[in-house]
């Protein structure tokens, strides 16, 4: 197996950082992510700021979402893992939103996340 490329993701002291006015997730569709595949998203955890790297955007079948049932899949550093939660992610062009992630184990060189909206 051949290692991957490195890419260092950091975790930060939330000083200073404010997360407000979420986006509605009923209103976000598959296209709204498809264009930020490989971009930093921030997550808000306990204490700290997580970056976490959004490396894939799948369709996940009809669910009677509008718009469709859709999976992102995120890796984030390594290290401890972030348990199951809600957790707000803020990314510059889609804004603040308020997510169930879940951890799913090893992903490349980092923890691998995944959202999944039905």
């Amino acid at each position: 197996m051949t290692a991957s490329p490195q890419r260092v993701l950091h975790v930060e002291s939330n000083r200073g950082v404010r997360m407000t006015s979420t986006v509605d997730l009923a209103k976000l569709h598959i296209d709204d992510f498809t264009p930020h595949r490989d971009a930093v998203f921030e997550m808000q955890a306990a204490d700290n700021v997580v970056a976490l790297r959004l490396v894939k955007v799948e369709p996940a079948g009809n669910s009677g979402r509008p718009g469709g049932a859709f999976s992102l899949l995120f890796a984030g550093p390594t290290g401890a893992w972030l348990p199951q939660a809600i957790y707000p992610v803020r990314h510059p062009a889609l804004g603040v939103m308020e997510i169930f992630m879940v951890p799913v184990g090893p992903l490349g060189d980092g923890n691998g996340y995944q959202a999944i909206f039905t």
